[in-house]
């Protein structure tokens, strides 16, 4: 599976129309920090290694290209912007959300 680019403010209303349908995962990652770096590899390897079907779609904000985009997503989804973080949309609201080293699909109850 890959990662969805998420780039514009727009794609929000998106999100949150098919946050409806399925669950929606947003990765903030930092492309200078150590740990967002880790996290982004331990996340790949969670969904290259998944054995059941993926029921969600993930998107992959770039803090530093994005970070418009980012403050709008904590804001919109009531949350304090941390990096790495990983938040879960259902039915537009963020059901779950873990930053830094607790970051895991598995954790988050999507795999």
């Amino acid at each position: 599976m890959d990662l969805l680019p998420l780039t514009s403010t727009s794609q929000f209303d998106d999100i949150d129309f098919r946050s409806h349908l399925k669950k929606q995962v947003i990765l903030k990652h930092s492309t200078r920090c150590f740990i967002s770096i880790i996290v982004l590899k331990k996340v790949k390897a969670e969904l290259s290694q998944a054995k059941e079907p993926i029921d969600f779609d993930i998107y992959y904000l770039d803090l530093l290209k994005f970070r418009e985009i980012s403050n709008m997503a904590a804001e919109r989804y009531n949350v304090h912007h941390e990096s790495p973080q990983l938040l879960v949309i259902e039915k537009a609201r963020c059901i779950y959300n873990s930053s830094h080293n607790e970051v895991s699909l598995k954790n988050a109850g999507v795999l």
